[in-house]
């Protein structure tokens, strides 16, 4: 069977799957890079140049280097160094809400390769149920046929599952991928969070 008949034996529930499929395929593209993008400059090494700045004093340098610094956590730092001098509480509350704001950006669009990926299946079961359903029903107004025609007509109602497997294995493991780099970003971005705090507690003695 060839593709072109693998997608009219599958009926409408395949021009569905590919609707998906290319929706999920674009999402995914855009969050790779969109995560590579803001994963290039590592914390450590960040909060090396910041920690030396505040040291001396510098926390005007300290910001432009935030500036400059295309991360979530650079964010989260910018945030609560444009407050230096401010009580701890405010400083820290203005963090946990870029923390907040950073965190739905990095989760946008994520949620869809998800529904896209738990859903697709079900879709291709629900367009094989009714391949079948079609298949006997042609059967029985022929009034003839036997098991090579039974399988011929399971065989291309099938055809919709194996699609719908082809669609949600890929936005699964894109889905899981999504899930980890965000875990990780947050880390950072509270961890930062957490090291502002030190050195501004430690500057203010």
């Amino acid at each position: 069977m060839t593709i072109w008949q693998l997608l009219k034996a599958g009926g409408f529930t395949v021009y569905i799957l590919i609707a998906c499929s290319v929706l999920s395929l674009t999402i995914i593209i855009e969050r790779i890079r969109y995560y590579k993008k803001r994963s290039r400059m590592k914390r450590v090494a960040f909060m090396l140049k910041i920690t030396r700045e505040l040291e001396k004093g510098e926390v005007g340098k300290a910001l432009v280097i935030c500036k400059e610094t295309d991360t979530p956590f650079a964010g989260v730092v910018f945030s609560g160094l444009t407050l230096h001098g401010h009580s701890e509480v405010l400083i820290s509350n203005t963090m946990e809400r870029e923390i907040t704001v950073e965190t739905t950006k990095l989760e946008r669009y994520a949620s869809i390769v998800g529904t896209i990926g738990s859903t697709a299946v079900y879709i291709g079961l629900f367009g094989t149920v009714l391949g079948i359903i079609r298949a006997f029903h042609d059967i029985s107004l022929s009034g003839a046929g036997g098991i090579s025609v039974v399988i011929n007509g399971i065989s291309e109602a099938l055809a919709c599952t194996a699609v719908g497997l082809c669609v949600a294995v890929p936005a699964v493991m894109a889905y899981n991928y999504f899930l980890k780099k965000i875990d990780n970003f947050i880390s950072d971005m509270e961890l930062c969070a957490s090291e502002i705090m030190d050195l501004l507690a430690v500057k203010k003695r």
